[in-house]
């Protein structure tokens, strides 16, 4: 067995390739310091491109949704923009996962970051030329920031010890906080810039946004190294073909039908419970906010009253991820899970019924932001332990997938909604998606987490 003084000198020899360093597999390397410090670089990087991105998530969200309706003309198409973003995300959360199980977070979650900056850009050409339909295929590309945005935070469990798993997952989701809030206070300067670069003005904060997510990329890219999945892998599969050995029995699988995936998820109550909370509340969340905009214009609101709103929700969201994180550590994932369905059911009733008060309808989308933030914190946590590590990324890959499938579906349906029963209605309709989390949780009740 190699000695601890030999891990500093190993672990700098990485390969250029992968920044993946070897590993002995003999090493008990859990209580390694060498490893807790690349844990600590990783966590620090990932903050880092979360603010970066972050400000390019948050300008998006600003003004997507009054970028469709201004280009379309339509209330019902208005939430496409912001539903383009989100089913973007969908559907590059498993290929992301894919590469992410294949190369590492590091080129992971650099191409995703990429992807959305050259979204920003079509959606800046999409302003100019007029087309809705180039707009959504912008927005579509802009949706792999959300999609690089939520795995970051998988990547910071990797090397996490378990007690500070849920601390170390809500450090990443917090430090998104910078640029999310800031981002939707961009209108104004963002009027300034288009001015001086000559294109509608409305498209001006997804200036910001590409330059954001293109910073995100390049820290990611260059400065993720060791990769923390890579090096994980190679530490599990080392202590598992040790086991296998001592037991003569084969070693762990490397991959499972997708099918699998699925029947492990719903037959490990934990791991449905995570995704549940995940799931569910992130549909609760997009289909409330991505109308408030339209909502807050129709009642006469000012771009910066929308900025200021969309700001103390995107607050809610992030924030107070510590918080979650801890609670969900210390008090149990579960507490933390049914904490935030509570805090959604709030938020429904706050909104729902606050007409043209717009002092309330900033409470209802702040407390929608925890809401939000509880379930994710506390549904990631929860997921990422209750699944076997050969099939962990595959069912991180599925639920972002799955996540971003139902905020879609949300915020497709949310202008349908609001056009039909009015924002009361959108309200009591998303408040009622919290009952099958609820319902899991019950279920759930006695077992660890």
């Amino acid at each position: 067995m190699r000695s601890w003084t030999e891990w500093p000198k190993l672990l700098r020899s990485v390969d250029p390739a992968t920044g993946l360093a070897p590993v002995p597999p003999s090493t008990p390397v859990l209580a390694d310091q060498s490893v807790r410090a690349i844990h600590r670089r990783a966590v620090w990087v990932l903050a880092a491109a979360q603010v970066a991105g972050g400000l390019g998530i948050g300008a998006a969200i600003s003004v997507g949704s009054l970028l469709a309706l201004d280009i379309s003309g339509s209330e019902v198409l208005a939430g496409g923009g912001s539903t383009a973003i989100v089913l973007g995300a969908a559907l590059l959360a498993l290929p992301l996962a894919a590469v992410a199980a294949r190369s590492g977070r590091r080129r992971s979650l650099s191409l995703g970051w990429g992807l959305a900056a050259v979204g920003a850009a079509v959606v800046v050409l999409a302003a100019i030329v007029g087309s809705y339909l180039l707009l959504i295929l912008g927005m579509l590309l802009a949706g792999s920031g959300n999609a690089a945005s939520l795995q970051s935070r998988y990547a910071a469990t990797d090397l996490a010890l378990p007690a500070n798993r849920g601390r170390d997952l809500s450090l990443v989701i917090w430090s998104t906080t910078l640029g999310t809030v800031l981002g939707p206070n961009l209108s104004e300067p963002g009027r300034v810039v288009a001015e001086v670069l000559n294109i509608p003005p409305l498209v001006g904060p997804f200036v910001f946004c590409a330059v954001g997510m293109a910073l995100a990329a390049v820290l990611i890219l260059s400065l993720m190294r060791p990769d923390p999945l890579l090096l994980s892998h190679q530490l599990e599969t080392d202590q598992a073909m040790i086991r296998a050995a001592a037991a003569d029995s084969p070693g762990p699988v490397s991959d499972v039908p997708t099918a699998t995936v699925w029947s492990i998820v719903w037959h490990v109550p934990l791991a449905r419970l995570g995704m549940s909370a995940i799931v569910l509340s992130h549909a609760v969340m997009v289909a409330i906010m991505t109308m408030t905009p339209v909502h807050l214009s129709q009642h006469g609101a000012t771009l910066t009253i929308v900025g200021l709103t969309i700001s103390l929700h995107i607050a809610g969201m992030f924030a107070f991820s510590p918080i979650f994180g801890w609670l969900a550590d210390k008090r149990g994932r579960l507490v933390t899970i049914a904490v935030g369905q509570l805090l959604l059911a709030s938020a429904a009733l706050t909104a729902g019924t606050s007409g043209d008060s717009e002092a309330q309808l900033m409470v209802g989308l702040f407390l929608l932001g925890l809401g939000w933030s509880a379930g994710l914190v506390a549904g990631s946590t929860l997921l990422a332990e209750s699944v076997p590590s050969h099939v962990r990324t595959r069912v991180q890959g599925t639920s972002d997938l799955v996540m971003n499938l139902a905020g879609a579906a949300g915020g497709a349906l949310s202008g349908v909604a609001l056009a039909q029963i009015g924002f009361g209605g959108l309200n009591a309709v998303a408040a009622a998606l919290i009952l099958p989390t609820l319902l899991f949780s019950v279920r759930a009740v006695g077992r660890p987490g």
